[in-house]
């Protein structure tokens, strides 16, 4: 398991961090558990968590993700843009963002931030805004200090049991705030094809057959699949594509041909207009300015 260095040059911060896309370890954070496993009896799952003193480097554009993020800056000078609003991340409040939302982070101010990678079992009411600005309460700032102090001056892995309860019990205090609306908890029928959809995503999926094999007509199937998850089964599963085609991008030197093969896609033109109209950014682009 890594641990996080606190102070680092900006060459070395640029260099190590390679951010939050498919895998929820940024390479300057604190690793837990590995993403894919199911959250506990708490309902929550703890990827990582991070502290800078002094973060000048928060570039990540076109981030998709199968996790939840927590970010907390203890000064302004960062900021995230999501569905064309620029939210500034300050010391009045949380910005927690759901899995599989878009959104591009800004910043090259030496700012303290805070981060943290997870997953719950629950899922957002449908009308809850997103992402979710939540003003701290004096516990809440108090267990971000007690974070805070684990990684002065530098991280000891001896400190971190200490910090996974201080984490969960910070994600404990921020996710049950009563003005927080969730949904109630999706049939097990469909939780079973979110998974499918996950292991099977380039295989010829069709809503129909994920509909039969749930035991649910198609329309009530769409109907449920889109109020649990956010989103339809059709885009849900582009998402996923998409999702698992950037990796490739990134992490391969494979042909984007071969990569839209291997994730679902019948060829790469089709690849490309739907992972432009997800991300913002054409394959070859989006390899490019990643490779920089």
């Amino acid at each position: 398991m890594s641990t996080t260095v606190c102070i680092m040059s900006f060459s070395d911060l640029r260099r190590r961090n390679r951010g939050a896309y498919t895998s929820p370890h940024s390479g300057v954070g604190v690793e837990f558990l590995p993403l894919g496993i199911l959250p506990d009896h708490s309902g929550l799952v703890l990827y990582e968590t991070g502290f800078l003193p002094g973060n000048d480097w928060w570039n990540f554009p076109n981030t998709l993700s199968p996790f939840w993020r927590l970010y907390y800056n203890l000064a302004p000078g960062h900021r995230v843009l999501f569905s064309g609003r620029e939210i500034e991340l300050t010391p009045r409040h949380f910005v927690v963002i759901p899995d599989h939302q878009l959104f591009h982070s800004r910043g090259d101010v030496p700012v303290p931030h805070l981060w943290m990678t997870f997953n719950i079992a629950r899922r957002f009411a449908p009308r809850q805004p997103v992402p979710l600005l939540l003003r701290p309460s004096a516990t809440e700032l108090a267990i971000v200090g007690e974070i805070r102090a684990l990684f002065r001056p530098r991280f000891h892995p001896a400190r971190r049991q200490r910090l996974f309860h201080y984490s969960l019990a910070l994600l404990q205090f921020v996710l049950n705030r009563p003005e927080i609306r969730w949904q109630t908890r999706p049939p097990s029928a469909l939780t079973e094809m979110v998974h499918y959809i996950e292991r099977n995503y380039a295989a010829p999926l069709r809503v129909p057959d994920l509909a039969y094999m749930a035991n649910m007509s198609t329309g009530a199937f769409a109907r449920a699949f889109r109020r649990y998850q956010g989103h339809p089964p059709a885009q849900f599963l582009c998402m996923v594509r998409v999702r698992e085609a950037a990796h490739r991008l990134v992490h391969s030197e494979t042909t984007i041909e071969a990569i839209a093969e291997q994730t679902g896609f019948p060829n790469r033109a089709y690849f490309s207009r739907v992972f432009k109209k997800i991300t913002g950014d054409s394959p070859a682009h989006f390899r490019q300015i990643h490779e920089a």
